[in-house]
């Protein structure tokens, strides 16, 4: 799967701060901090072989204004 970059911190030094990707297929993979607490991952009730993370609203928003 080939990733471009679409939206996150560009000044990120590491590769590891919220990222949006967009794929190959027009799909999109997102980059965050993973959810551990378990109250919260019991009210998704996510099924085997799913996770859930984190990302800032800054990340998103910052993808959409681009696209307006």
């Amino acid at each position: 799967m080939m990733l471009r970059w679409l939206a996150g911190n560009g000044s990120c030094k590491n590769g590891a701060c919220p990222t949006l990707w967009g794929t190959e297929n027009g799909d999109y993979v997102v980059q965050g901090y993973v959810i551990t607490d378990r109250h919260r991952l019991a009210e998704l009730n996510l099924p085997d072989g799913e996770s859930a993370v984190v990302i800032p609203a800054a990340v998103l928003e910052g993808y959409f204004r681009a696209q307006g």
